[in-house]
């Protein structure tokens, strides 16, 4: 049995192998980034060392830091996680070579997995079945087209070492390949140093459909069965579950046999997923082979009753798979729900920032919360913007989806945009309900997805306002109570007039928008409410505070919610949605709009990829001016109308502040007026 593990990882995926270990009583080493001084898995990790500066390149994927470290320590074996060093062959080499157990699979299987288009090649040979492509050498713009062409589009561009969604671009037609194939040349040259391509034909309808599989080095392999990954964005897997919604036994089997095919071809050992499409006819397709854990691997968990990670240090030590595939059942049902620093508003931009408030919910047999965060700690820019994990389960996929519901009302976080009420939203979608699924989920339902509507913001301004008004008053009652006469009007902050009715003007920011909600007090002998007008909407509301919980009462409507202030920003934490606004402060005059200068701003910090147009150059409306690479994402500067670019103030490979102004650009009417 192995003694010391080393991670070679950070954040939810590092605390989670180290909480395995510590149940195995194996101890356990972190490796840490000058970012990660103080996070949660350096704290929980029996010992932990530093390996370089924050960016990634500099301290998680140097590999012989980590070798180092594992050196140092007396570490017997090294878990990769995923990501970072997971799937790089030339790290499990160097661990062979300095006598390190790496838990993952053979040196052989990473190198044959680790190209898609020598996957595809392996894979064939195996008779696993396969979406019709070209994953050929000639790596020509020509050649790459002409195959595009002949299968006709859409098509599906793809880094042959990618992964992720990095490196990837859907073509719609050919007008777009040229552009569409540099993006994802450049994307995957950035994220894998390797910018060979592959290119399928792309199904329009098509669910994401994985096999979990395990194999050991005695010849044993078995499926813990499927995971179906279809709701996603950008290629990234957004909410998964186990098992798939309405596959059969037979397919599942197929499916599973498949897969195990597919392993035996690359005489696979170790915790592997083999990813399928799999179309609306049944038939599925293979799309490419992970050589290592998954980020949803816990719904399999659940579902099986199985530790994976478990698994993963059993089969690593020389011992024989658990179980056999007889022995392995499926039990209820399981969502994984990925929380993110995003904002799905703005296409889902990474968000960055400190976590001023974290509270998951409540764990249990039904709950589970895998993160590496904690209240207090920071977003970074340097590596992916997930916060955590939000697994739940129960016994079918009805009541796993009020499980999931539920959890995400509890899950509260204040400091950094989230996904949170998107997930909401989208769970419960009808078509969602319905398992109604496939790849465009999201696009093909974003008007039910995306309701951040004026009816929403409409009903949120009565509570904003009362909260408001009920922290005013009981401040104000606090900071006069050694006072004599506490109740003096000239104590009051509920601006009571000598003979006018007692009414506020309260300035709030929702969504970027500002809204203006006078407040009237109405009392009559011991009865007092208020009437809220937001311009739209008048209603009749009353309520109490109690620490943090607000309870109002609109129109009749009784409300519990949670509530957290910072400074002049809030959240109100209720049943469906978290409503976030700010108090607009009075201008005094204090505030000089040339501080804030308007122009081409970089949307976070990050590095410029590309200047896509030269100095002088016309342009036209929704050209790309340039690209911006932030937190493992591309961000293109567009055109806002025609004209040209002045000038550009960063070079491509140069590092940007947040903010920071890109280039300065003249409209082309502007240009038209200049005599």
């Amino acid at each position: 049995m192995l003694t010391k593990l080393l991670i070679a990882n950070r954040g939810e995926i590092a605390c989670r192998i180290i909480k395995t270990a510590r149940k195995m009583g194996i101890s356990t080493v972190a490796v840490y980034s000058d970012a990660d001084a103080n996070a949660l898995h350096v704290q929980l990790a029996d010992e932990a060392v530093h390996i370089g500066a924050a960016p990634s390149k500099d301290s998680y994927l140097q590999a012989q830091k980590v070798i180092d470290a594992a050196l140092q320590t007396g570490a017997d074996a090294i878990h990769p996680g995923y990501g970072f060093l997971s799937e790089n062959a030339n790290f499990a080499t160097l661990c062979a070579d300095n006598n390190i157990v790496f838990v993952g699979p053979p040196v052989a299987a990473i190198e044959a997995m680790g190209s898609k288009s020598a996957a595809k090649t392996i894979m064939q040979q195996a008779g696993v079945p396969l979406v019709p492509g070209y994953h050929g050498d000639d790596q020509s713009e020509a050649i790459l087209k002409q195959h595009s062409d002949q299968m006709g589009y859409p098509v599906l561009l793809k880094a042959a070492a990618g992964g992720g969604g990095k490196g990837m671009r859907q073509v719609w037609k050919a007008a777009e390949f040229s552009e569409a194939l540099a993006a994802a040349k450049r994307e995957a040259m950035s994220s894998f140093g390797d910018d060979l391509m592959l290119v399928e034909k792309y199904l329009t309808q098509p669910r994401h459909v994985e096999i979990q599989v395990f194999c050991d080095s005695h010849g044993n392999g078995v499926y813990l069965f499927e995971r179906d990954c279809s709701v996603q964005r950008r290629h990234q897997k957004v909410i998964e579950e186990a098992p798939a919604p309405g596959l059969s036994t037979t397919i599942r089997q197929q499916m599973g046999e498949a897969a195990l095919q597919a392993a035996e071809a690359i005489g696979y050992v170790g915790a592997g997923t083999v990813e399928f499409l799999f179309d609306a006819d049944g038939s599925f397709y293979f799309m490419e082979m992970n050589t290592r854990l998954q980020v949803e691997h816990p719904v399999t968990e659940m579902i099986s009753g199985q530790d994976l990670v478990e698994w993963q240090l059993r089969v690593a030590a020389g011992e024989t798979l658990p179980l056999q595939q007889s022995e392995l059942r499926i039990n209820g049902h399981a969502f994984e729900a990925r929380i993110y620093a995003e904002d799905p508003d703005n296409d889902f931009l990474p968000a960055t920032g400190l976590l001023s408030y974290h509270q998951p919910p409540q764990e249990s047999a039904h709950v589970r919360v895998d993160t590496g965060v904690r209240q207090g700690d920071q977003v970074s820019v340097y590596y992916d913007p997930m916060i955590a994990k939000l697994i739940v389960w129960d016994e079918d996929r009805h009541k796993a989806l009020q499980r999931l519901s539920q959890a995400l009302v509890d899950y509260r976080i204040k400091g950094v945009t989230t996904n949170i009420n998107f997930l909401y939203n989208l769970s419960n979608t009808k078509a969602f309900q319905q398992a109604d699924l496939d790849t465009g989920f999201i696009e093909k339902h974003q008007q039910q997805i995306f309701q951040n509507s004026t009816q929403d913001i409409e009903a949120s301004l009565p509570l904003a306002a009362l909260y408001l008004l009920l922290a005013q008053e009981q401040q104000s009652l606090a900071a006069h109570a050694h006072r004599a006469d506490r109740y003096s009007p000239w104590n009051s902050h509920s601006a009571w007039r000598a003979n006018e009715v007692h009414q506020q003007v309260f300035e709030l920011e929702l969504y970027q928008q500002q809204y203006r909600v006078s407040v009237q007090q109405v009392s009559r002998g011991e009865e007092r409410y208020f009437l809220i007008d937001s311009g739209k909407r008048q209603v009749t509301a009353s309520g109490c505070l109690s620490n943090e919980t607000l309870i109002a009462v609109v129109d009749g409507h009784r409300i519990s919610a949670k509530v957290h202030q910072d400074n002049h920003d809030y959240s109100i934490f209720g049943r469906e949605h978290a409503l976030h606004f700010s108090h607009v402060q009075p201008d005094f005059g204090l505030h000089n709009s040339s501080d804030h200068p308007q122009g081409f701003n970089a949307p976070m910090n990050g590095t410029v990829v590309a200047l896509l147009v030269n100095p002088g150059d016309s342009v036209e409306k929704d050209q790309p001016l340039l690209i911006m690479e932030a937190m493992k994402m591309e961000h293109s500067i567009k055109a806002p109308s025609a004209g040209k670019v002045s000038e550009f103030f960063f070079q491509a490979g140069e590092l940007v502040d947040g903010g920071a102004e890109l280039l300065s650009f003249e409209a082309e009417t502007t240009a038209k007026e200049t005599p």
